[in-house]
């Protein structure tokens, strides 16, 4: 492919990355001007990736499960969870909505490391168009952010691998890990991580994985003011602490799951942090 598509490439990569349907990232990119045909081959290119990326999928979690929905096993204890030969201190639990919030999920160093791969490919962070199936620039979320594929670095691959075993979810049925960057009063307002069934666009969303079911937030640096993840219908706001993490299940797409959160506002400092969606099937 020629060197003047590169950026319709990595876009149409992330963009599939983040679940939007390839049907609709082509009508997309032909009515932003490129050609149909530089469209097709980059289309190709990238859901050809795709496939030869999924013959060497990482294996599930030993004893994932595959029904119902993601969550820790409490049942014996409530303190801490062994997340891949990782014992990993629980702070938090909250029954309705599922709310975990886990103290040592990350080290330091891998939030670095997170942060620095990261970087080159921040940009201001879109929104899911459920009208669509598309993307688009929303004023509720002013944060900029970047998709990996799943997998697509050792560490990358490590924090899922983790993820995996701590809320008992296959490797394979999540999206790839997203990095933020939220500075000086950014934020994300409050919204559902699930795909609203009544949008025309879900439809083709959900083809790739079928709905979200569970969400990981990993806070990759600690804002010296603000940038809390809030629960509004519960009165909750978990600190953004380095290294630890929120976890959240919501087992039907609707307001009923209590699930709706949002990004306060930094007010001092930058916040980053890493959020893993899980499906409810192979996401490929």
């Amino acid at each position: 492919m020629a060197n003047a598509n590169t950026e319709l490439l990595k876009w149409i990569n992330e963009c599939l990355a983040r679940g939007l349907a390839a049907d609709a990232l082509k009508d997309t990119a032909v009515q932003a001007g490129w050609h149909p045909g530089i469209v097709d081959e980059a289309m190709a290119e990238a859901l050809g990736a795709s496939d030869a990326a999924a013959e060497t999928a990482i294996p599930r979690a030993p004893d994932a499960p595959v029904t119902g929905i993601p969550g820790p096993d409490l049942s014996e204890c409530a303190n801490w969870v062994d997340a891949d030969g990782r014992r990993i201190y629980i702070s938090a639990v909250v029954k309705l909505p599922r709310i975990v919030v886990f103290q040592n999920f990350l080290e330091a160093y891998e939030c670095d490391e997170l942060i620095e791969l990261a970087k080159p490919r921040l940009q201001r962070s879109l929104t899911i168009d459920n009208a669509t199936g598309g993307e688009q620039l929303h004023k509720a979320r002013t944060s900029d952010g970047m998709f990996f594929r799943r997998g697509e670095f050792p560490l990358c691959e490590r924090i899922e691998r983790r993820i995996a075993a701590a809320v008992r979810w296959p490797v394979e049925n999540g999206e790839g890990l997203q990095v933020l960057h939220y500075h000086h009063g950014a934020q994300y307002e409050p919204h559902y991580d699930y795909f609203d069934p009544a949008q025309p666009g879900t439809a083709k969303i959900i083809q790739r994985g079928g709905q979200r079911v569970g969400t990981v937030v990993m806070y990759l640096a600690t804002p010296a003011r603000g940038g809390g993840t809030s629960f509004p219908d519960i009165g909750l706001e978990v600190a953004p602490i380095k290294g630890s993490a929120v976890f959240f299940a919501y087992d039907k797409p609707h307001p009923d799951s209590k699930t709706l959160h949002g990004g306060s506002p930094v007010t001092q400092g930058e916040k980053y942090v890493a959020t893993k969606w899980l499906r409810e099937r192979e996401f490929a």
